[in-house]
């Protein structure tokens, strides 16, 4: 798989280490859990992104995630592991679960995959209620992180959601993510050189399900406390508001989205079951307003590398001319 490396990826990369830096600062709890959920978020909604690389939306991310809280959480209270291994264990949980998963359902598309996905993430949330060994109803508590993280636990996730953001981006970038792109304008046309396009979109689906593996597990550790609640169909409606409010045609739209509904979120905590409104609202205005989300809206005012030759090259075409005439 060849990466090439480009200004966004490196802008990325700077932007991670940036949010990381400002974290450093950010010293009161409320704030810190913020930026910790903020964080997650983005990621989640990144891995939704990157599953429609190929053209499919990925509703079962909420059911990987979930696998990976409570996998993550079953390895730290029930096994007594370490939190790096921890976190990778209910990572690895999502990304086998979505091999198999993905294998199976990847030959439908459209809305039928979708709904597939709707009703595996129910099924899931049903099998936690009825795990009395995870805590059923009532879940899992004591999924602390370790205690030399201290008051910097936040700088850790931000740090590490946007590592995987900017792999989930260098993978876009690469020859691989060109057939996801190619599979999703025109599966027929890759099928027809040779190339397993079954086999292509269930890796896709599985890199784009150990991300969200990787912020499910960051949210056991997070919350300390997880249960079925959590894991429902509304977390895939969660990130797929922060992808549309965002713009789903950059990297930084679910980064955008999340911060700002997230953020707006907890400023709204008071409407209480209300929330659910606020984001179904959120994406129908995203949609009918800014189709190609706040990093789109933005874009048109900023200029850009093309943008900017374009003047000159005309420029220079006029003055030779006139140096002709």
């Amino acid at each position: 798989m060849n990466i090439v490396p480009n200004n966004k990826l490196l802008a990325l990369a700077m932007t991670t280490g940036v949010l990381a830096l400002v974290s450093l600062v950010i010293r009161d709890t409320y704030s810190s859990s913020l930026v910790t959920w903020m964080a997650i978020a983005a990621l989640a909604a990144t891995s939704l992104r990157f599953v429609s690389l190929i053209g499919e939306l990925n509703f079962a991310m909420a059911a990987f995630y979930g696998l990976a809280a409570y996998g993550a959480g079953a390895a730290a209270t029930l096994l007594k592991w370490p939190f790096a291994l921890a976190l990778l264990a209910g990572a690895a949980v999502a990304l086998l679960a979505s091999a198999v998963f993905g294998y199976i359902t990847l030959k439908t598309k459209g809305p039928y995959f979708l709904l597939i996905g709707f009703a595996f993430t129910e099924v899931m949330r049903i099998i936690y209620t009825r795990s009395d060994w995870l805590g059923g109803n009532s879940g899992m508590v004591g999924i602390f992180p370790p205690l030399l993280f201290g008051a910097y636990f936040s700088t850790f996730v931000v740090l590490l959601c946007g590592a995987m953001i900017v792999l989930l981006y260098a993978i876009e970038r690469s020859d691989l993510g060109k057939v996801f792109t190619a599979i999703r304008d025109n599966d027929d046309v890759v099928l027809s050189v040779g190339i397993n396009v079954h086999m292509v979109k269930v890796a896709c689906f599985c890199i784009g399900s150990f991300a969200a593996g990787i912020a499910g597990a960051l949210h056991g550790f997070a919350n300390n406390v997880i249960s079925p609640g959590d894991f429902g169909f509304m977390l895939s409606t969660f990130a797929l508001a922060y992808m549309k409010v965002g713009g789903e045609d950059s990297p930084y739209g679910p980064v955008t989205g999340a911060v700002l509904l997230v953020g707006l979120a907890s400023a709204a905590t008071r409407v209480g079951a209300g929330e659910h409104v606020f984001y179904g609202a959120a994406i129908v205005l995203a949609v009918l307003l800014m189709p190609k989300g706040i990093v789109g809206v933005a874009a048109r005012f900023l200029p850009t590398g093309r943008s900017a030759k374009a003047p000159a090259a005309a420029l220079a075409t006029t003055e030779e001319g006139k140096s002709h005439g």
